[in-house]
């Protein structure tokens, strides 16, 4: 078995987060796991991606080949279409719906997101409504890694233990609206398939 996501955003929105908490729980639940970063021209504001494998098996290259990602992650509309040659026929798109407008022409925001919703299969989030709802505007990210929980091959308490070590570290509150984000997250994406 492989799982090969492409995480992606801009600067500021913890697209590193995210990787690093898929990972530590696809490394708790025994699979081999390889990242690899690419930082934007600036800290905030620049495009970020992230490239991570999951697999039952050694894994020998940390990128992702076009055409070879199970999912694309993405906490920005325009990020998401901007990785699909990754993207594998039967792949998944999970998105925020809401844009970070960070250039002068930003494309017609109802276009991007009618193009997201003609592939296959993807899901665009409400993904703002939802962290405001768990209490921190800035755990965006954790409602996108709920909603994405159902096509990820990691156990989502194994995910909720990773949440609680890398925010723990920094405020125990976090952990509390951290995992509010992520079961907020995890039950739009049920309700989207209904």
């Amino acid at each position: 078995m492989t799982y090969d996501i492409i995480l992606a955003g801009v600067g500021g929105q913890g697209v590193l987060s995210i990787a690093t908490i898929i990972a530590g729980a696809a490394m708790e639940d025994g699979f081999e796991v390889r990242q690899s970063e690419v930082h934007g021209m600036s800290q905030r504001g620049g495009g970020v991606q992230a490239h991570l494998r999951i697999a039952d098996r050694p894994i020998v290259s940390d990128l992702i080949p076009s055409g070879g990602a199970d999912m694309i992650l993405a906490m920005e509309p325009v990020e998401s279409l901007r990785y699909l040659s990754f993207l594998k026929a039967d792949g998944v798109v999970v998105t925020a719906a809401e844009p970070f407008v960070n250039i002068p022409e930003y494309p017609e925001l109802s276009g991007i997101l009618e193009a997201i919703r003609r592939l296959p299969r993807s899901l665009v989030v409400e993904s703002e409504a939802l962290a405001k709802e768990a209490g921190n505007l800035k755990s965006v990210n954790m409602v996108l890694v709920g909603a994405a929980l159902s096509s990820l091959p990691v156990k989502p308490e194994t995910v909720e233990a990773s949440v609680r070590s890398l925010f723990g570290k920094k405020d125990a509150r976090l952990v509390d609206i951290n995992l509010k984000a992520l079961a907020l997250g995890r039950a739009a994406s049920r309700e989207a398939v209904k």
